[in-house]
């Protein structure tokens, strides 16, 4: 995918302009409400040319909001199933439509952040002050991405200052002792612009089981970005995001890292043909220090990509190929500590008028489980400008993690052992989708229907207190996501539905931690100089063990919020997170403790923009 475009146009389909003509203001709303994606396809579509299931939240939905987590700003989306281990900084789980943490790929400025040994992303750790835009695409994207998009694809684009913005200051505080301040500056010449963002905060935390120890965080981290633009076109630019901090849990602490690193030339060949360049870097760094034992687990993932686009009028053909190498440096001995995957991969899209049509292939080829291909079809018809139908297949698969493969043989203290399976194959899915849509001047709606069926799911099977991962079960998750949204008279509204059943096919028992219901609805409104808003959000009941027999309550809680433009340039903004201090639980704790969310959080923060 080239990531030139979120380069140029990262924020920019969202912009409110400043137009008095009606007309106009109509045609900014439509734009608002069906905005340009890069995440979906291979290459800048709108959502609904894109036939994909998207959300997109914009820099003025993130400000808005000033969610205090990246979790804060997702949970409840539609597909959308968070579990965490406490708040502020503590493990945290994202299911992308009932599917496992490790089967949603997540993108910084287009490069992959995951850790290696375990599977997942390390949402905990990544800097939402630091983002101004988020793509979530739901569904397999395999045939784009490679291993781990069985559930969908979370993109997020860091901070690039608008033209005319040279810089910021913000400094807040709330209570548990949390206290934050960030800074961003930037310049531009004529072809080259350069920006510069950074974060500091901490906090006391709170108890993330009941009756247990507040559970502090800390965190800095900053974002780079240099920009250049080509003379005959195109541009070449160097992104890179870096957090570390400190993180408590019970039992212990971890100092942690993330980074990722960028290079990205993409430059025309010719009228009908455009070639991009990515090399990037990412690492997740752990040092966990346990009353136990002290451990660390650094990964990295090094990728090179080359992407071209032929044009022929309204048709587009894209073809590339990437090399990714991981590698694996820890206190833990494994069998293997780095794999090399190559890849060869192809997407077509035709357009006829009112229908477009898809076509996707890849083919991967991985040293340590093999070759694995993936595909993807779509199509895609619009009735007349407002409502579109669409239809979607495609094939993914999940790559067993390093401790899936190599995980040494360890012997337990009051019994048992637990060793990786060098054996295992890599889990194999596949999803058929219909959707409709209607996008109209100042509101929209959205609506899907889906099932995903996922083949030699990955488990841990114990004989005698010996666990081991083995391919042994199969899922099937069915479902239906419920979108509206309004953009009118001051007033923006959105409204997400998710009804879900992922099942285990062998037992007929819900997967676990999964919840089969969620609800979010967020409400904002301009008067003036002051704003008002609020976010309600719900979930069913989960259960946290595969038996089914440790059930967790569902929830639902309130978030205020108010903001004030007091002077030029100057803003105020005050959010109450859990207003009613409802106190809920999405995981258990490996005693039966529940993990428990924070109660009610107040944070003030004043924020200036320089011009």
């Amino acid at each position: 995918m080239s990531k030139s475009v979120p380069v140029l146009l990262t924020g920019f389909p969202l912009v409110f302009l400043p137009v008095s003509d009606a007309s106009a203001n109509e045609e900014g709303a439509a734009r608002e409400l069906d905005p340009i994606v890069v995440t979906a396809t291979l290459g800048p579509r709108t959502v609904g040319e894109s036939l994909s299931s998207v959300t997109v939240l914009d820099e003025e939905t993130i400000r808005r909001q000033e969610p205090a987590e990246f979790k804060d700003l997702i949970g409840g989306q539609p597909g959308i199933d968070v579990v965490t281990n406490g708040s502020y900084g503590k493990n945290t789980s994202v299911y992308t439509r009932g599917t496992t943490n490790d089967s949603t790929v997540f993108l910084v400025d287009g490069v992959r952040l995951r850790s290696a040994t375990s599977g997942g992303a390390p949402w905990q750790y990544f800097p939402m002050e630091l983002v101004e835009r988020v793509e979530v695409v739901r569904g397999p994207r395999s045939a784009l991405y490679g291993a781990d998009a069985v559930g969908g694809v979370i993109q997020a684009f860091t901070l690039d200052p608008e033209r005319g913005r040279k810089g910021w200051v913000e400094a807040g505080a709330g209570n548990f002792d949390t206290q934050k301040v960030s800074a961003g500056a930037s310049a531009r010449t004529d072809s080259t612009r350069f920006s510069l963002s950074g974060l500091h905060k901490e906090t006391d935390g709170t108890e993330i089981v009941e009756d247990g120890e507040d559970k502090g965080f800390r965190n800095t981290a900053g974002v780079g970005r240099v920009v250049h633009e080509l003379p005959g076109g195109g541009e070449a630019g160097v992104v890179m995001m870096q957090s570390e901090g400190n993180t408590e849990f019970d039992g212990g602490n971890t100092d942690f890292l993330i980074r990722t690193v960028g290079f990205q030339l993409d430059a025309p060949v010719s009228d009908y043909w455009n070639s991009s360049i990515q090399l990037s870097e990412s690492a997740d760094e752990q040092d966990n220090f346990r009353d136990a034992g002290d451990s660390f687990f650094n990964t990295k993932t090094r990728t090179a990509r080359w992407e071209n686009t032929f044009t022929a009028g309204v048709h587009e053909l894209a073809l590339g190929g990437e090399l990714q190498a991981d590698e694996v440096d820890s206190s833990t001995e494994f069998e293997e500590d780095s794999r090399t995957n190559a890849a060869l991969f192809g997407q077509l899209r035709l357009n006829f008028g009112p229908s477009d049509l898809q076509l996707s292939l890849r083919g991967d080829d991985n040293e340590a489980y093999g070759r694995q291909e993936t595909g993807a079809v779509a199509f895609g018809h619009s009735f007349d400008r407002s409502h579109r139908v669409r239809v979607s297949y495609g094939t993914s698969f999940r790559a067993p993690t390093f401790n899936d493969l190599y995980y040494p043989l360890e012997t337990f203290s009051f019994g048992g052992s637990y060793a990786g399976n060098p054996d295992l194959e890599p889990e194999e899915g596949s999803s058929v989708e219909i959707g409709f849509s209607g996008r109209y001047d100042i509101w929209y709606w959205d609506a899907a229907i889906y099932q995903l069926d996922v083949d030699d799911l990955i488990d841990l099977q114990s004989d005698g207190g010996d666990i081991r991962p083995v391919n042994v079960n199969e899922a099937r998750i069915r479902g239906i996501e419920m979108g509206t949204g309004l953009r009118a008279n001051e007033w923006d509204l959105a409204v997400n539905l998710t009804l879900m059943d992922p099942r285990d096919r062998e037992t007929d028992n819900r997967l676990r931690r999964r919840s089969q219901q969620s609800l979010r609805v967020d409400v904002d409104k301009s008067l003036g100089a002051w704003s008002f808003g609020g976010t309600i959000q719900a979930s069913g009941y989960r259960y946290d063990d595969s038996e089914n027999e440790e059930r967790l309550p569902g929830y639902a809680t309130l978030n205020l919020r108010a903001g004030w433009e007091f002077a030029r340039d100057w803003n105020a903004r005050l959010t109450l997170q859990n207003v009613t201090d409802k106190q809920y639980s999405t995981a258990l704790r490996f005693d039966g403790a529940e993990y428990v969310a924070a109660g009610t959080a107040g944070f003030l923060s004043i924020r200036h923009d320089f011009y």
